[in-house]
């Protein structure tokens, strides 16, 4: 790290002189690369290897048993779907509550064991189980209690017919959520360091069991769009292409009628949020698992602040965004599958609405990547993808990997509309619809995952340091080199220019490397005028706050059973009624989980800029 080799001498410093007595060239130290023996950091590496054997073998054991669970679940849930013989959805229910009462069992075990070693200190993961995350997590875990107490309601109604089960499964479901919402409360950023094995199980399992309720809320409501599904095709004149479906109605009548079918109502209105909540909650404890035995090497993260100055631009027009959509889907349900003409006008009202708002989002998302482009310092920017932190890396692969479930819909409907023989007016306004779904979720992912791999601006960074070579002179011994080279660094963090260290650097260098720099290529523009300053920070808060209410916007329709996906009909023509409603059904939860994700992301960046 050097300075010129013309620097003068230290005046304590003997003179050097060759073994045979004459003046020679000036001896220096060893090359440690020329040293006897493997370098001093080679032995705790290999001991960092020889540590993280045994961690991966543990990762992989835990993994693979979730994994098994996850797919005896999922088998569970496709055998009480089709009707298989000897499995109803009595033995569905008795699985699922075995998992709950399993993880009951390990997390008041952690928490316990936690409270009495309360005084230790553990490392935490910042990055990890933010607070706003883990209150949306106590937001939907309310209203997923809520929805518990409407499914005991719908249990006594129907208690004639319906088995134990029906009741038992709300109880200990609303039980596993409060005590999982306060176990997220005051562990998720744990980083577990002892009975790592036995935790890696509990955690994973953990993950799984909120998988696979999530796929249980799902296959319910996707049940309810079904059935409504069937009755809006016949109204848009295509019910050669339908079929019968078994909506698993009790064969029994409820007392009173109305309040039950009240309840039955409600109960697939609130199961957006019992979805929302048990995929969150499944990725916080998965980032709790990627952390159980990790050693904490990064710097703290910043702390983030909320804050509303200079924001109003894109906050009233996001709120404006989430007005009008209200408005869309109230519209939408009342008029879908009164008559043709009312369906109609329905799907196109809805496309027109969400091809303007993708228009817009696409075009703050380009703006902020454009901001980002031409900043000519980045502040601390990190290479995409070089950041080791769990929470991280698993934000920016459910972004990329939920997104392809709105990509794999909009590229079958683009293919319906070239594909098939007649094609109705309304369809026609699907086409850009579906392509610009597919560029807004693209620019979208690179402007957030841009924004989070960025660290505020620290004031060290507009200090201009000088690379410090060592001198070695003959006789002088590596530690006092080091020394010099030390003193020589620390001058070069104060000086104001390069070649400028108290006389380490000639005049004449200075001066060529000027001319170098001056006849060599031009520098990187910087950002324009109108976004220096301050400028620059409230452009992109206005657009994190943009994108993230018409995220919350675009999150609403398919939530609350706006899905024109299902409605349109072009799509069951060309690829037949089940292979497309098979392919929405797997698509679509990934899909509306997309817009929340991206909105918490959102939030994030909002908080950061």
């Amino acid at each position: 790290m050097p300075v010129g080799s013309g620097a003068p001498a230290s005046p304590g410093a003997p003179a050097s002189t060759s073994d045979g007595g004459s003046s020679g060239p000036l001896d220096c130290p060893p090359s440690p690369l020329l040293t006897r023996g493997p370098p001093e950091s080679a032995v705790p590496r290999r001991v960092a290897v020889r540590a993280s054997v045994p961690q991966k073998l543990a990762e992989t054991l835990s993994s693979q048993y979730g994994l098994n669970v996850f797919v005896a679940g999922l088998l569970f849930l496709l055998a009480w779907a089709v009707h298989a013989a000897g499995v109803g959805k009595r033995d569905l229910l008795c699985f699922l509550t075995a998992l709950m009462l399993l993880q009951l069992l390990w997390m008041l075990w952690y928490v316990g064991r936690s409270y009495a070693q309360r005084r230790l200190v553990r490392p935490k993961d910042a990055h990890a189980g933010a607070r706003w995350l883990r209150g949306s997590i106590s937001l939907f875990a309310i209203i997923t209690v809520i929805l518990g107490c409407f499914k005991v309601g719908y249990f006594i109604g129907f208690s004639e017919c319906l088995p134990a089960m029906e009741g038992v499964f709300p109880v200990i479901h609303a039980v596993h959520t409060l005590l999982q919402v306060y176990f997220l409360w005051g562990h998720a950023k744990d980083i577990i360091q002892s009975f790592k094995t036995l935790e890696r199980f509990g955690v994973i399992h953990s993950v799984f069991t909120n998988l696979l309720l999530w796929a249980n809320s799902v296959l319910n409501e996707s049940k309810h769009q079904l059935n409504e599904h069937k009755e809006r095709l016949l109204t848009l004149g295509f019910g050669n292409i339908t079929i019968v479906l078994d909506d698993h109605t009790p064969h029994c009548n409820c007392t009173p009628p109305r309040l039950c079918s009240a309840v039955s109502h409600v109960i697939y209105y609130l199961y957006p949020f019992n979805i929302e909540y048990q995929i969150l909650a499944s990725t916080t404890l998965y980032v709790l698992w990627k952390n159980v035995g990790r050693r904490v090497d990064g710097p703290a993260r910043p702390r983030m602040q909320l804050g509303v100055g200079r924001v109003l631009a894109g906050a009233a027009l996001g709120l404006g965004v989430l007005a009008a959509t209200i408005g869309v889907v109230v519209v939408y349900l009342v008029h879908i599958g009164r008559s043709r003409t009312k369906s109609e006008s329905a799907l196109i009202l809805f496309y027109l609405w969400a091809t303007a708002l993708l228009a817009l989002m696409g075009a703050a998302g380009l703006l902020g990547i454009w901001i980002y482009r031409t900043d000519e310092k980045p502040h601390g920017e990190k290479p995409l993808g070089e950041s080791k932190n769990p929470a991280r890396k698993l934000d920016a692969d459910l972004l990329v990997g939920t997104a392809s479930g709105s990509w794999l819909i909009s590229w079958g409907s683009i293919l319906a509309m070239l594909c098939a023989s007649t094609r109705p007016r309304y369809t026609w306004f699907n086409l850009p619809y579906s392509i610009l779904v597919i560029a807004e979720k693209y620019v979208q992912n690179l402007f957030i995952i841009e924004s989070v791999h960025r660290e505020p601006p620290r004031p060290c960074q507009d200090v201009r340091m000088l690379h410090v070579v060592t001198v070695c002179s003959g006789g002088t011994s590596p530690a006092s080199s080091c020394a010099r080279s030390g003193a020589v660094a620390e001058a070069a963090q104060g000086s104001e220019a390069p070649g400028v260290v108290s006389g380490s650097l000639p005049q004449h260098r200075g001066k060529e490397d000027e001319e170098r720099g001056a006849e060599g290529s031009p520098r990187p523009a910087g950002p324009p005028s109108f976004l220096r300053g301050g400028t620059r920070r409230s452009v992109l808060r206005n657009v994190a706050a943009f994108l993230f209410l018409c995220n919350i916007s675009l999150w609403v329709p398919p939530a609350f059973g706006c899905r024109p996906e299902y409605d349109n009909g072009l799509e069951e023509v060309v690829f037949g009624f089940e292979p497309w409603i098979i392919v929405v059904n797997l698509a679509m939860p990934f899909s509306i989980f997309y817009r929340m994700h991206a909105a918490a992301s959102l939030f994030e960046v909002y908080c950061k800029i």
